[in-house]
């Protein structure tokens, strides 16, 4: 399904029963297929975004913003729908999206699903992540392609085409998950099919920190353990500065907890119900 906002397409897709739930992949411009769950699809109508930019939507606009323009799609797609109130499940760059939704759209937001997210962007969270990348390289030493997946991180800033920012991201995907190495048949398939494009913007900082006690919303806040980028730091401050908010940490997942532990990963989206 596809409608035009603003002069763009905006592509998605629907499958499931029940409740509404928009679905917001990652990245920014990361393909929305690895979000899909045929398991939360018996408890949600799921609404899977194709993010501006990405697969059949059109392209991003040459003023967009790291998440507001996204916010703003993301809204018109739950006026196309023609439901009063979505819950909004937000992966990684998508969770920025689904935080800002519900503070620009209290109204409209029955329920959010944090995954692997945080509440900021600052230069503590991108150290953060190095130092985690680094420590992830000095664990995993006797490897041989370890080293090339450590130097990929910092080869997403040199991409100039859709087929090198998915070389890149498939290069890197190994420090992801908790145990790749150790479950390789079971994530080389995400691994080899996961495309993202290239997305450009004046500034990728973001802090809503300060906003977070404006969500009402009942809010789930779900990470893996060993997420190396949006782990436990970053859940509990989405956990502490929303009231109410339930917080699941998976002790056996990286960053795509609804492929390492489907189970408790569906468990802890539906608390919602």
């Amino acid at each position: 399904m596809n409608f035009v906002f603003r002069g763009t397409r905006q592509a998605y897709h629907v499958a499931g029963r029940g409740p509404v739930m928009v679905a917001h992949s990652g990245g920014p411009g990361v393909e929305y297929s690895y979000l899909r769950s045929e398991r939360l699809e018996e408890h949600f109508t799921m609404v899977y975004l194709e993010p501006i930019g990405t697969g059949d939507s059109g392209p991003l606009p040459p003023d967009a913003t790291y998440v507001d323009t996204y916010v703003d799609f993301l809204h018109a797609t739950v006026e196309q729908l023609g439901v009063p109130r979505v819950h909004v499940l937000g992966h990684s760059h998508g969770g920025f999206v689904a935080q800002r939704f519900a503070i620009r759209y209290p109204d409209r937001t029955a329920g959010l699903a944090l995954y692997s997210t945080s509440p900021t962007t600052d230069a503590t969270f991108w150290a953060a992540e190095q130092a985690a990348a680094e420590a992830y390289g000095q664990r995993h030493a006797g490897l041989p392609e370890v080293a090339g997946v450590v130097a990929a991180l910092s080869g997403f800033e040199a991409v100039r085409t859709a087929e090198e920012k998915s070389a890149v991201l498939r290069a890197a995907l190994p420090i992801y998950f908790a145990d790749f190495w150790g479950r390789r048949a079971e994530f080389e398939p995400l691994r080899r099919d996961i495309r993202s494009w290239v997305t450009d913007f004046g500034s990728t900082t973001i802090d809503y920190r300060p906003d977070l006690p404006r969500i009402a919303a009942p809010t789930v806040v779900v990470t893996g353990r060993h997420d190396f980028i949006c782990g436990p730091v970053w859940a509990g401050m989405l956990h502490e500065g929303i009231a109410g908010a339930q917080l699941a940490i998976l002790e056996n997942s990286g960053h795509f907890a609804q492929i390492e532990e489907p189970d408790a990963f569906v468990e802890a989206v539906t608390r919602l119900l």
